[in-house]
């Protein structure tokens, strides 16, 4: 799914309710609705059509109901914009751009599966987490966040994974520590094929990390690192390399948000590897 694929529309806010320290907004999008898989993302307006925030905020679709015609994200409050989000209230209308990016790719055949998340990037693993059940594949579930109120969807991602692991920095829910820790046992005692991440760059660089070492394929969901969403402002390249071997700085809300893990230099991440192609070259003008 492309910018060009998506749809432009003054959406309706249907409901907006806080959920530990996040906010679950339902917005009105009968034309975007049906075309959502997990993984795409929406662009929204902020501040209102006098606002100076020129740039869209990228969120993650957690659900979309083809039937009711809505969206559904899950955020929190990082800036202005999400603050101003915020304070939005039911009726009131924001510009959107949906469906975008490219989604997680689904395996042809059933295989074991791991799904781990960070806070809030969780949100699009719940569809995903059925979508595979239903084909077939087994589904270990990791959520993890630094306290127990930065933790999303716990007995929602019951209902969609075989199991559910969860983590907490502060030890206040489930395990303390980092998803990693389950996430290695999982693939050891699974076999697991193919991992799905959504969270923060770090989790997401281990994550890959580990699954590489398991022999397992990843995909990841860098939606951390987008800011307009629609391939304008140049905040959110990052280095990957490409089916030739060569790396090259690369839009994640356009030609992700989803990754192969093993293709995104994690280490490199913010900076402007010297052998990218079209790297400036030392000494040059």
């Amino acid at each position: 799914m492309t910018a060009g694929d998506a749809v432009q529309v003054d959406s309706e806010i249907l409901a907006l309710d806080r959920v530990g320290d996040y906010f679950h907004l339902t917005l009105a999008a009968p034309e975007a609705a049906a075309a959502v898989r997990p993984g795409h993302f929406v662009a929204v307006a902020v501040g209102g059509p006098e606002s100076p925030m020129l740039l869209r905020r990228a969120f993650s679709i957690y659900r979309a109901d083809a039937r009711a015609g809505t969206i559904e994200v899950v955020f929190a409050v990082h800036g202005r914009g999400t603050e101003w989000l915020a304070t939005a209230r039911r009726g009131d209308h924001v510009n959107i751009v949906a469906p975008l990016g490219k989604p997680f790719v689904l395996p042809t055949s059933p295989v074991p599966c791991a799904l781990v998340a960070g806070g809030y990037g969780s949100a699009p693993m719940f569809e995903l987490g059925r979508r595979l059940r239903a084909r077939g594949c087994r589904v270990d579930m990791v959520l993890g966040a630094a306290t127990e109120a930065r933790l999303f969807g716990v007995l929602e991602a019951r209902r969609a994974a075989d199991t559910v692991t969860t983590t907490t920095v502060d030890g206040s829910f489930g395990e303390k520590g980092l998803v990693t820790g389950p996430l290695g046992r999982i693939l050891a005692e699974q076999n697991t094929a193919v991992v799905y991440a959504c969270g923060p760059m770090g989790m997401l660089a281990a994550v890959a990390a580990l699954a590489g070492e398991a022999g397992a394929h990843s995909q990841c969901a860098v939606e951390e690192s987008m800011a307009c969403g629609i391939g304008v402002c140049m905040t959110c390249v990052l280095p990957v390399i490409g089916d030739d071997g060569v790396t090259r700085m690369v839009r994640s809300c356009v030609e992700g948000p989803v990754f192969f893990g093993d293709r995104v230099r994690w280490a490199d991440v913010g900076t402007v590897p010297p052998d990218t192609f079209g790297a400036p070259k030392p000494g040059g003008h």
